[in-house]
């Protein structure tokens, strides 16, 4: 039996993986998941997790990897999604995985440089009017987007936006990681 290691940032990383394999149906009994903590984890080959997991796949136990990671801000030297792409294939090579690695940089799809997290793939599937009034709600207590603190958005997200429905995974915005998850578990 195939088995697939995730590898995430975070608790809400993890819920929202967990959300959208069981809103597409995918055997969620499959999926094996190693939390990275933060961004910079992914990058050292040292972590405990990869010790684990380098150990896994040498025994057949896990036979994908897929990653999921923020593409965090380009002005604030995090790297934004082409530095982060660059060193994660990097870091997938160093630990001889490329065979059987997927991966997937969360991001703002509505930003030009694709940069962003988990919350703001999460705010950009909200209809425009409530987008709008949640800016101007932002604007107005002086809540800085950029630099602010991720779980507000997803307060945000969950109180204004989607109060019934945690997540609207049936959104354009999620296509390429339905995709990538779908293909992840199809092969």
């Amino acid at each position: 039996m195939t088995k697939i290691a995730i590898l995430h940032e975070g608790v809400l990383d993890k819920k929202v993986i967990e959300g959208l394999i069981k809103h597409i149906g995918l055997d969620e009994k499959l999926i094996v998941f190693y939390p990275m903590g933060v961004k910079s984890n992914f990058f050292d080959k040292k972590h405990p997790a990869y010790i684990s997991l380098s150990l896994s796949v040498e025994n057949d136990e896990i036979n994908k990897v897929f990653f999921i990671l923020d593409a965090d801000n380009c002005y604030m030297n995090q790297g934004g999604m082409i530095k982060t792409q660059e060193k994660l294939q990097v870091m997938i090579k160093s630990l001889g995985f490329e065979s059987i690695s997927r991966f997937y940089i969360t991001h703002d799809p509505r930003t030009e440089d694709k940069e962003g997290f988990i919350e703001s793939l999460l705010l950009s599937t909200i209809p425009e009017e409530k987008m709008n009034c949640i800016d101007r709600f932002l604007e107005c207590t002086g809540f800085d987007k950029k630099g602010g603190d991720k779980s507000t958005y997803e307060r945000i997200y969950k109180s204004i936006a989607h109060p019934l429905s945690p997540y609207n995974f049936d959104h354009i915005h999620f296509n390429e990681l339905r995709t990538q998850l779908t293909q992840l578990f199809a092969e």
